[in-house]
């Protein structure tokens, strides 16, 4: 199993110089299992140069994982090439709104609406599927298999657990730590701290000796109190989160819009440094567009 980074950055693009070395796509990860499965980890920006890439590579069957409704994880969807290729398969997978109760279907519909796009779905010439899943359902896609997990995000949020002849990844898409929104003086503070407390137990489970964790770090420690509630996550939380749930490897992705590069890496070689006696076999990495891991 193998995956390429196309898209590392958070909330909108953020092309330009300062930010070349890591890249200004948002969030968008291709995956391919032993037997050659295409998997598609969230349709940001990024998603519109690996579709560029899989036109070598026709007819395409692609099946695309969205963690969330946002528009950094979707606005690249509608530019992705496969759709309008005849003899192409794409399936979208995602959570279903609890609110309005539709699938994820309503993510293409509200894109492709003719006030913000110019092409409709049935101009698109591909095969489309839709499929909407169910906390924790597990689907088989060809030799792998895709588990969702409830994440913390202020709208539903799956994390997926793709597994393949014995190796694992786990991808948060956007997810901030679980606290205790009461003061421990407060008489409802036990009782919401054992719930949250059993969503940690989920979610670690969920994450247990994977050999890589993708995670969604957005935040610095200092920064992360003005941040809190916004539902992202921070480099210390990370790290502790991959060494408390035995991860091998975590990639650090969903960088902050305005943090170019050369800044982006004196925050993670302060982290480093920080945790350094800590991390024992774990390996921490800076994800980059571009980078690509073979488990």
């Amino acid at each position: 199993m193998k995956f390429k980074f196309w898209g590392v950055r958070g909330s909108i693009p953020s092309p330009g110089p300062h930010t070349a070395r890591y890249g200004g796509n948002t969030t968008c990860i291709e995956l391919r299992s032993d037997n050659g499965t295409l998997i598609i980890l969230d349709g940001g920006t990024g998603i519109f140069a690996l579709a560029q890439s899989l036109l070598r590579e026709l007819p395409v069957n692609a099946n695309i994982f969205i963690t969330h409704s946002h528009w950094d994880h979707i606005h690249g969807l509608p530019f992705f090439i496969p759709l309008f290729i005849p003899g192409n398969t794409v399936r979208l997978h995602g959570a279903m709104d609890p609110v309005t109760g539709s699938g994820v279907e309503q993510v293409m519909a509200v894109q492709l609406q003719y006030s913000y796009f110019p092409v409709r779905e049935a101009e698109m010439k591909a095969a489309i599927e839709y499929k909407s899943l169910a906390i924790g359902q597990s689907l088989e896609v060809g030799d792998a298999t895709v588990t969702s997990t409830l994440l913390n995000h202020p709208v539903i949020d799956f994390g997926y657990r793709i597994e393949c002849n014995g190796k694992s990844l786990f991808f948060t898409g956007d997810h901030e730590p679980y606290y205790n929104i009461y003061d421990p003086e407060d008489e409802d503070f036990a009782e919401y701290q054992a719930l949250i407390d059993e969503k940690q137990s989920s979610v670690d489970e969920a994450m247990r000796g994977v050999d890589a964790l993708i995670v969604d770090t957005s935040y610095t420690r200092e920064e992360y109190p003005a941040k809190k509630g916004w539902g992202h996550g921070y480099f210390d939380a990370s790290i502790e989160m991959a060494l408390r749930v035995g991860a091998k490897r975590l990639y650090c992705t969903h960088h902050e819009p305005t943090r170019g590069d050369e800044e982006l890496e004196a925050v993670f070689a302060a982290v480093m440094a920080r945790h350094a006696p800590q991390l024992g076999g774990l390996q921490v990495y800076l994800a980059h567009e571009g980078l690509e891991v073979e488990l």
